[in-house]
């Protein structure tokens, strides 16, 4: 686990909270809705999703290298009995430099 470092004005969190229980449903959740339906052959439809973007967040350890940034998202989804987090890298994957960190053996992802 590494944490982003917004203190020094480089980087900015934006979110999006769709509510969607007796609304239409915008392009971005039926994609989601895809998503979860594609990933786990199952039926699904959303009720509420909130869409967290990391743009540009710089490591905490990169004091004084702030052009190695990463853009990524976390997309929270529940139909009011399951819920799912999907998480979106910008491609090329994770760009901060990793042996500048604490710990060497970085994954990208959750268990």
């Amino acid at each position: 686990w590494d944490n982003a470092d917004f203190s020094r004005g480089i980087g900015t969190t934006f979110y999006q909270e769709f509510l969607t229980l007796n609304t239409a449903k915008p392009p971005f959740v039926r994609d989601v809705e895809a998503k979860v339906r594609q990933y786990l052959r199952s039926s699904y439809s959303a009720a509420w999703t909130l869409k967290i973007t990391w743009e540009k967040a710089p490591a905490c350890a990169t004091r004084t290298d702030t052009r190695r940034t990463i853009t990524y998202q976390a997309v929270l989804t529940t139909d009011g009995f399951r819920s799912y987090v999907l998480m979106l890298y910008q491609e090329g994957g994770m760009r901060w430099d990793y042996t500048r960190l604490p710990a060497t053996n970085v994954l990208i992802g959750y268990t």
